[in-house]
């Protein structure tokens, strides 16, 4: 470890006091997607005064410090969800919403983080990119692309940690390339002529075309998807008619199409609605499809993951492990413009991710902080090494 990063993990760790108390804080007042000025005001005067900062997305924020350069930018989600809480703490949240997907852990880790790195003659600027609606659309992440917010901070990197109980405690999973899977929901909506239950031959059955559509659909995974190319389709919802002596003369259905490809990707979405339509019709009636693009496929830098996962086996002293999941994260939206890495950090809770009694503790604040740290020096040599945003 040289000199920088011994300064720099000694300062964070000087830092872990004060970012556990902020971590029950913003544990105990969460605020739901699009509502996270209380938090964000919070974390905001829990930060360094840097040498800029830029509000963004609505009730988002960038903050810059250590100088000017080209800049490592290091995500915090604000918004917490619409859970109400059964852990039983004394800093439970009692408003209805949760923090039950670990933001508050990292929003407290990325306070410790900034407030080291401005401390310290460290290798690179950093820019905080407070983000809010990570749980919902419209997404956060692809706001502050969209506004140019990364560009007029010279981000040329962007790093990420995130809670992960499927990990045990001190494992630190840096995977390269792919690790999250595209999201998009569908719509199906399918019309048919409704009639009496008795005499279906003179119906055209919406609710049997649907459920041949819901079977059919799940082939794309086991005959038209590369074997190599995790792919989901879900449906998630289902709903028709409001009597049961009576055909439906309409039938519709909601779900998820999620892959580990964007090439393809764009296929499942044709192929989707070509089975859709093609089945309704065979039964005499007709599909109507949409389908809204959420989060794309999130591809984590080579280098970066190589090089953040040496730092944390050497210093930290964290395992390696190797986590892929077709669950989404709108991360991705910087890893599509920048490079970028997502980690997962392992943590002992007896609950999952989103579950009302998932409370990770202090010693996971800390595994973040290092996560991020790590990462923040990968990605400052990387950047140093010439590597900037188109």
């Amino acid at each position: 470890m040289n000199e920088i990063h011994e300064r720099l993990r000694a300062a964070l760790h000087a830092e872990l006091p004060a970012a556990f108390q902020l971590r029950r804080e913003l544990h105990a007042e969460p605020c739901v997607s699009g509502k996270e000025e209380p938090t964000l005001k919070r974390v905001l005067d829990a930060l360094p005064e840097g040498e800029a900062t830029e509000r963004v997305a609505g009730t988002g924020a960038l903050l810059r410090v250590g100088g000017e350069g080209l800049a490592v930018g290091v995500r915090g989600e604000l918004d917490a969800l619409p859970i109400p809480e059964e852990t039983g703490v004394p800093w439970a949240s009692r408003n209805g919403a949760m923090h039950a997907c670990g933001h508050d852990v990292h929003l407290a880790a990325l306070v410790a983080l900034t407030r080291a790195v401005d401390r310290v003659r460290a290798p690179a600027p950093m820019v905080a990119v407070l983000q809010p609606r990570e749980e919902t659309h419209p997404s956060g992440a692809r706001d502050i692309v969209d506004s140019g917010a990364l560009r007029r901070n010279q981000v040329g990197a962007m790093i990420a940690a995130h809670v992960q109980p499927v990990l045990g405690a001190g494992e630190t999973a840096c995977t390269p390339g792919a690790v999250n899977a595209s999201s998009d929901e569908f719509t199906v909506t399918v019309r048919g002529q409704g009639g009496h239950a008795a005499y279906p031959h003179l119906s055209r059955d919406s609710v049997l075309a649907l459920a041949q559509i819901i079977v059919a659909a799940q082939q794309l995974v086991s005959r038209d998807a590369d074997p190599m190319t995790p792919t989901v389709v879900t449906f998630g919802t289902v709903s028709a008619g409001s009597a049961p002596n009576a055909i439906p003369g309409q039938a519709s259905a909601r779900g998820t199409l999620r892959t580990m490809s964007e090439p393809w990707r764009h296929q499942l979405h044709h192929r989707f609605r070509e089975i859709a339509e093609g089945v309704a019709r065979v039964h005499g009636c007709e599909a109507e499809v949409r389908i809204t693009n959420g989060e794309p496929v999130l591809v984590n830098d080579a280098r970066l993951a190589e090089e953040t996962g040496c730092i944390l086996v050497d210093v930290a002293h964290h395992m390696p492990a190797t986590l892929r999941s077709c669950g989404a994260d709108d991360f991705a939206h910087f890893a599509s413009v920048v490079p970028s890495l997502m980690m997962f950090v392992g943590t002992d809770t007896a609950s999952g991710l989103h579950s009302p009694y998932f409370l990770p503790g202090d010693e996971t604040v800390t595994a973040v902080a290092e996560s991020l740290l790590a990462a923040y020096l990968a990605a400052a040599r990387v950047i140093g090494a010439g590597v900037s945003q188109e």
